[in-house]
């Protein structure tokens, strides 16, 4: 177990840190660029898929936040954090299609099926986690991506303040609320 603990060591500090990777991107290596969507495309699909809840359109929407990225490379302050750079492109694209969405009439827009829990068969675990994953979704936006960024892809305040563009203050509140609204929608269907 410690000799692969190590080896992971040992590979995760041979790989490139972010800006190294941006610098090399910004000079014509296309690896580079190509390693930082290898890195994010997880984490900014379910950022993407927490906030539209469609697996489709998060796909679209993450594809989208990596070329805007791309344009935008120049733009990429030297110093920064590329994960909160990148996290904000894709958190504002799902606006973006959020509002486009709002734009048209519910004909226009294909309800997608949500999966519901498991059959019986499947562990306790994984219906835990489903039912997690479902009063996630019941959240207001503004909470359910909060509790994404942080619980789930484990960002701190001030990084999903940044993502965010909210102040600190906001960003502790909304956790707070998604966290109480939670509770009582678990707890509710507990009963």
């Amino acid at each position: 177990m410690a000799a692969l603990a190590q080896r992971t060591d040992a590979a995760l500090s041979a790989e490139p840190e972010d800006g190294t990777l941006v610098s090399a991107a910004l000079r014509g290596d296309s690896e580079a660029f190509a390693t930082l969507v290898r890195r994010y495309e997880r984490p900014v699909y379910h950022i993407a898929l927490r906030t539209l809840k469609d697996a489709e359109e998060a796909r679209d929407v993450a594809q989208e936040a990596f070329f805007k990225a791309y344009r935008s490379l120049r733009t990429f302050r030297a110093g920064a954090k590329f994960s909160t750079w990148i996290y904000s492109i894709a958190y504002h694209a799902c606006c973006d299609r959020l509002n486009r969405r709002k734009r048209f009439s519910d004909d226009a827009l294909p309800e997608s099926a949500d999966p519901g829990p498991g059959p019986e068969v499947t562990a306790i675990a994984l219906e835990e986690a489903q039912r997690l994953r479902d009063a996630i979704a019941l959240l207001p936006e503004k909470y359910r991506i909060v509790i994404t960024l942080y619980h789930l892809q484990g960002r701190q305040y001030d990084e999903i303040a940044a993502v965010l563009g909210l102040p600190m203050g906001t960003v502790k509140t909304h956790l707070f609320r998604a966290k109480e609204l939670l509770r009582r929608l678990l707890g509710r269907s507990m009963q």
